[in-house]
């Protein structure tokens, strides 16, 4: 055990004192903070250039441009501005020359459409795709048009009222509880899902290549000949396996907590209500099968890494050895992207009972599908079962591939050499 706990702090030390951990960690740390600051960015991009000026032939179709401008002088941040522009010629040709003027973005023009009582309207504009303006005006003229036949219509105003009346929608995701998850619960619950996948994939990836790296590179070096010596291999690999657990959370730890200040920030928590999301509506729950399916998905890749590097002698042929692994983790996580949108799918629940993407994927369903208790269970007790037969299976092979030099052994030469070995 103290030799194990010396290979252990070893790695924690020498991992703290790279300078290549250290600069990849701020540079992540950095990006943690740029994107818990995104959608407030984003809020302001999208704010900052002011409404779309689109300009219009003076007196035509005052009762619609009046109209218009009353419905966008509603808004709190309008999407249009109209701008009124005198046609001494042509009044088409003027219009263009205040796009060429820079006095507007674009303009509208008025064709007469007798049958529904309302003229058709043409948005110009250079700009090639210029959708968020145009909806902005289809929205403004349906209200106008509905507002004009209101008006003709001659209603109450106690008609009016019931007409205009907001209708009352709640969202509510079925649950075990009697309450299920409202609409902000809904919204944290993807947020969160999202976060904890991205950082499970990170952890997988990173860590997973930190351990392989290692353990090939001292194999490389001849370095493994002296520290078996001393040593169990056994020892050795779990030391390794636990003391870059212990960095990576470290790690972990840093991104997470730069990126709480930085949600927590005023206008970025209004940013985050704008897009329905509440912290103070997580629930515990989900904390703990986020650290759960956290713990035992680093592990079962751990080993699989920790085994695949004991067998590589040389640090060049690493890529590719390790590939395999690296295609399994990158399927669970995209299979688990794609359920974002598709939770309830077949395909996603058969995913879930496979222990390489359970990790993934159950968090996925317990977070936006809600399944029955029994399924987690399932699911979890194959995962933590998959977790201790790969940790066996790793053992046997990291105590006969890290002394195995030459070329990378074929699978039937790795499983005779470990039939002389008893773990």
């Amino acid at each position: 055990m103290n030799s194990m706990w010396t290979v252990m702090s070893f790695t924690i030390r020498s991992k703290l004192r790279s300078k290549s951990f250290l600069i990849t960690t701020v540079i992540l740390v950095v990006l943690a903070i740029v994107a818990a600051n995104v959608p407030n960015i984003i809020d302001k991009i999208s704010s900052g250039g002011g409404p779309t000026k689109v300009g219009y032939v003076s007196g035509e179709q005052s009762d619609i441009v009046q109209g218009l401008q009353s419905y966008f002088a509603k808004q709190e941040k309008p999407d249009v501005e109209l701008v009124a522009v005198d046609a001494a010629g042509s009044p088409e040709a003027s219009l263009k020359q205040a796009i060429e003027d820079k006095k507007v973005k674009g303009y509208l023009t008025f064709k007469d459409n007798p049958d529904i009582g309302f003229p058709d309207v043409t948005y110009t504009s250079k700009k090639m795709l210029d959708s968020g303006t145009s909806q902005a005006l289809k929205t403004a003229l349906q209200s106008v048009k509905t507002d004009q036949a209101v008006h003709d219509a001659k209603l109450t105003e106690a008609q009016l009222a019931k007409l205009f009346a907001e209708v009352k929608l709640d969202s509510v995701q079925i649950s075990d509880s009697t309450s299920g998850k409202t609409a902000e619960q809904q919204g944290t619950a993807i947020g969160l899902t999202y976060a904890i996948l991205i950082l499970l994939f990170m952890a997988v990836m990173i860590t997973g290549q930190l351990i392989a790296t290692e353990i090939t590179a001292e194999k490389s070096s001849r370095v493994m000949e002296i520290i078996v010596t001393s040593v169990s291999p056994l020892k050795q690999m779990f030391g390794k396996v636990i003391g870059i657990f212990i960095v990576g959370l470290l790690q972990l730890v840093l991104l997470i907590g730069a990126a709480v200040v930085n949600l927590n920030l005023s206008q970025n928590k209004n940013a985050l209500n704008s897009l329905g999301i509440d912290f103070s509506a997580i629930d515990s729950t989900m904390i703990l099968y986020a650290v759960l399916f956290y713990l035992a998905g680093f592990f079962l890749y751990a080993m699989l890494f920790a085994a695949v590097g004991s067998i590589v002698s040389r640090t060049e042929d690493l890529g590719q050895a390790v590939m395999p692994i690296t295609m399994l983790s990158l399927a669970g996580f995209y299979i688990a992207i794609f359920g974002l949108s598709h939770p309830d799918s077949s395909f996603i629940a058969v995913c879930s009972y496979i222990p390489f993407f359970s990790p993934f994927i159950m968090f996925l369903r317990i977070g936006l599908a809600n399944p029955a208790g029994w399924e987690v269970i399932v699911s979890i007790a194959i995962l933590l079962a998959s977790v201790l037969a790969i940790g066996w299976l790793s053992a046997k092979i990291y105590r006969t591939g890290v002394l195995m030099y030459g070329k990378r052994p074929s699978i039937k030469e790795l499983a005779k050499a470990m039939k002389a070995f008893k773990v």
